[in-house]
């Protein structure tokens, strides 16, 4: 009866080993090793004794024993020399019953291990170290940004002189400029330019470099900017040149903005002028709270032939000449920021020669302004930030009396309460307003009393519009008999829109009101413009423009009327 059991499963056996042969050819121990860790897959398994009293294996813990074929294992019941315990050895007949059985094992233990290794090895890819998402997190995290030196920057074009705009420190001069002159210092400024027209600069060390020169032709119908009777046109001749740079340090920022140009007439050389206008500036970070502020400015203009300070009929221009420096500190205490600055600015004045051949001698109208301003800003989100600012100058002049024998130095505070704000991302800016006195040395000069009033709103209707607006006041110095000052009040609006990527219009007008205290001088003036930029690439454009000026004094022969037409190429090297 065992012998009828034991044949037909000796006979499974054997087939079972027939198919895995090549597998079994391969693998004669019995342990499988692990394709992951490349130790046994179950290192401790050996044959154990069944119920049908089929011999088992089980692991030799002999470390002597032979590497091959049963080596290190052995029979239930027997040890390794092949003595059984309490019995005698097996007849030859028996032992090659059992060798066969074993033989049979061992080839059924080795082909279910190599299609257990196979099916694992097709199920899932080998283990891993480390999770799926490191070297994509690594990647992430650890690349560090790229530096900003290696990245271009881009400038956008400006054709024409854009003086910067008016600031307190300008205010001097302010009354001897011209609509169409305020017209182009508020008003002129960088256009928003598709990136693929926006010139990319010149490396040198640290700091980029924005040079361009502009070419113009065209004809003003008064460029005397005098009375229509005594007017001259001319065929007009513009040259101009602009430098912008600024650092590319990690901390703290040097940059600048410096232009001039000069306006020639042939058929009136007397009309030709000058013009210029630059502001250099040094931001230092001190510390994350603590910034440092330098700035450095010049203008450059020139008095109109028919203006009331004059008192004549002058052949040229008179040249006037603004320039000064600014230091100041801004302290942030979490939302409450604290700034103090003060400044030092100077104007000098040319002589004028008069139609008779005389001199007119201007040096009595050369000044100093010191002042100082303290701003409180709170920063209630951000996207308004309200502030205080309070205002303090004085003006003391080269000469202790003018022409005229008045003592003209002066002394003014001001203060004013407004807000920077980012609505939307559409309209953003500045605006305040407030009050200022102004009292002067000699007594038969009153006392002025006036408003103040400064806003810069650039308002993005889309994008491809963008609406500027802008205001400024304050009092300004005159040489008038018996005039403490001039009340100064300038307003501009621009209208910007991109027609095409490379093709831009702008449209944009000045309002300018002079009113000389003590006096009963008035002046209002109005200016009006129409640009079209068109951007051939990246360092060629090309600029049409018309400007209409007029003037309406209450001086005789002080008022006046002008158109400009002039086309220009700009290059950006």
């Amino acid at each position: 009866m065992p012998g009828r059991v034991v044949g037909p499963a000796l006979g499974g056996l054997a087939l079972l080993a027939a198919i895995g042969g090549p597998a079994l050819a391969q693998s004669p121990n019995f342990t499988a090793t692990s394709p992951v860790t490349g130790q046994p897959d179950n290192p401790g398994a050996g044959l154990l004794a069944g119920q049908d009293g089929l011999p088992t294996l089980r692991p030799n813990r002999d470390p002597g024993a032979p590497a091959s074929g049963l080596a290190g294992f052995s029979a239930e019941g027997e040890d390794s020399a092949g003595s059984a315990t309490g019995r005698s050895a097996p007849s030859p007949g028996t032992q090659a019953r059992l060798t066969g059985r074993s033989a049979a094992v061992t080839g059924l233990e080795a082909s279910n291990r190599a299609l257990s290794t196979l099916l694992r090895q097709r199920a899932a890819p080998p283990r891993r170290i480390g999770t799926a998402t490191r070297r994509i997190t690594q990647q992430a995290t650890q690349i560090p940004p790229p530096a900003l030196r290696l990245s271009p920057i881009v400038q956008n074009p400006v054709v024409g002189v854009p003086l910067p705009a008016l600031s307190p420190a300008f205010l001097p001069t302010l009354g001897l400029q011209t609509p169409g002159a305020l017209l182009a210092n508020a008003l002129r400024r960088p256009l928003a330019t598709d990136d693929a027209y926006a010139p990319l600069g010149i490396r040198l060390g640290s700091f980029t470099l924005f040079p361009s020169f502009t070419q113009s032709l065209g004809y003003d119908t008064n460029p005397d900017q005098t009375t229509n009777r005594l007017a001259r046109g001319s065929v007009a001749l513009r040259s101009e040149g602009e430098l912008n740079f600024r650092s590319d340090w990690s901390a703290h920022e040097f940059a600048g903005e410096l232009r001039g140009g000069y306006s020639n007439f042939p058929e009136n050389d007397a009309a030709s002028r000058p013009n210029g206008a630059g502001a250099v500036r040094l931001r230092l970070d001190a510390n994350r709270d603590l910034r440092v502020d330098v700035e450095g400015r010049f203008l450059v203009d020139t008095q109109r032939t028919s203006s009331p300070d004059l008192q004549a009929a002058a052949v040229f221009r008179p040249i006037v000449a603004t320039y000064g420096t600014s230091l100041g500190a801004t302290q942030n205490f979490n939302r409450l920021q604290v700034s103090l600055r003060g400044s030092v600015d100077r104007s000098e004045f040319e002589d004028a020669r008069l139609s008779n051949g005389t001199v007119l001698p201007q040096s009595d109208r050369n000044l100093n302004q010191y002042g100082l301003r303290l701003r409180t800003a709170y920063e209630i989100s951000p996207v308004i930030t309200p502030f205080v600012d309070l205002l303090a100058d004085t003006r003391i002049y080269d000469l202790q009396r003018d022409s005229t024998g008045l003592r003209r130095d002066s002394d003014g505070v001001g203060i004013t309460a407004g807000a920077t704000f980012a609505l939307a991302r559409t309209v953003t800016g500045e605006i305040s307003a407030g009050f200022q006195h102004r009292t002067y040395v000699d007594p038969s000069l009153r006392d002025i009393n006036a408003p103040l009033l400064n806003a810069a709103l650039v308002w993005s209707v889309s994008p491809l519009t963008t609406v500027r607006f802008g205001a400024v006041s304050g009092v300004t110095e005159t040489a008038v008999q018996g005039s403490s000052g001039i009340l100064t009040e300038a307003t501009t609006l621009e209208v910007q829109h991109d027609l095409l990527r490379n093709l831009s219009i702008t449209l944009g007008g000045a309002l300018l009101n002079n009113e000389y205290e003590g006096t009963n001088i008035r002046e209002t003036g109005f200016s009006a413009t129409a640009r079209l930029d068109y951007r051939f690439n990246r360092w060629l454009a090309f600029r049409g423009s018309y400007i209409y000026q007029q003037i309406d004094s209450t001086v005789a022969g002080a008022s006046f009327k002008d158109n400009t037409l002039l086309f220009g190429v700009r290059v950006n090297p």
